[in-house]
């Protein structure tokens, strides 16, 4: 009987070793840009569809806010001020936000930013977004090189710095 339950045993080894294994051999492996845009789309503030690979020749900085995140709204002066200062290193500043369309152009024109806002079409707890402000840093290929969680001097020496050797 034992021997028997060795067998078994090793049938059913087998069979979860092997079922486990993707057959997909045209699986390509996606890039943390793509993954995002799968999950979710992205509009402008004119409701256009924006696919974020058309800023994939260089650095993109999406920092998650919302209009009633003081915090949020305390840094977009930096984040203002560190856009201009790394356009020349090819960054991209993307300001995502989960509120109707209405709701960001009404912040824009009260509070006069002149920012790449987009609207998620996909709540924040859908994405994984339970902070904010929250910001992720992509490479040139899409992929995730610096997280930051919560406000930061964006425009400081040092994260200009910082940003620069990225």
């Amino acid at each position: 009987m034992s021997q028997l339950k060795k067998i078994i045993f090793k049938v059913l080894f087998c069979f979860l070793l092997f079922s486990c294994q993707s057959n997909d051999t045209n699986n390509q492996s996606v890039s943390d840009l793509e993954s995002l845009q799968r999950k979710t789309s992205f509009v402008d503030l004119y409701e256009n569809n924006l696919d974020l690979s058309v800023y994939k020749k260089g650095k993109i900085v999406i920092s998650y806010w919302a209009t009633w995140c003081a915090p949020c709204i305390k840094e977009m002066p930096g984040i203002k001020r560190a856009e201009e200062i790394l356009e020349e290193y090819g960054y991209t500043f993307l300001l995502v936000s989960d509120e109707t369309v209405s709701k960001i152009s009404e912040f824009k024109n009260e509070w006069n930013f002149d920012f790449n806002f987009l609207k998620s079409s996909k709540s924040f707890e859908t994405l994984g977004v339970y902070a904010m402000p929250i910001s992720y840093i992509f490479d040139e290929n899409g992929q995730i090189i610096e997280t930051i969680v919560g406000a930061i001097e964006w425009d400081s020496e040092e994260m200009i710095n910082k940003l620069k050797m990225l």
